[in-house]
């Protein structure tokens, strides 16, 4: 069975790579543009994991990570944001706002495959 990816991203060409990425890997994605639409795509569907830009127009990814982490059906979804900002101070408010793990950009291939698989493995230990 293939994983589900949920890529929330409001850059189209950034969006497109993570979907690319995603595709190499074996999983299906999900697009999203911002904060609100991964909100309603999260009514439709809901997917193995999540990748989360932190900057975003409208809901950005600090702000969409807490309603998550808040909402029951999505509380343990596995959640990467990605962002531009690699001050510690911005890696910290990630985390703090639930993101299980924070890369910058432009993250590779084998570092964003590694901790997709991590995370998934993860989920699955503690199902």
């Amino acid at each position: 069975m293939s994983h589900s990816v949920l890529v929330v991203e409001d850059d189209e060409q950034v969006r497109r790579l993570l979907c690319d990425m995603v595709s190499l890997m074996g999983f299906s994605s999900v697009e999203a543009v911002d904060g609100q639409d991964a909100m309603r795509k999260l009514q439709q569907q809901k997917p193995d994991i999540m990748l989360l830009d932190v900057m975003m127009p409208g809901m950005d990814g600090i702000a969409l990570c807490k309603t998550l982490r808040n909402e029951e059906a999505t509380a343990h979804l596995p959640i990467i944001m990605l962002s531009v900002q690699s001050r510690p101070f911005a890696i910290l408010e990630g985390l703090r706002a639930g993101a299980d793990r924070f890369l910058t950009k432009p993250t590779g291939m084998d570092e964003l495959t590694g901790h997709i698989n991590d995370l998934l493995e993860r989920r699955q230990v503690e199902a």
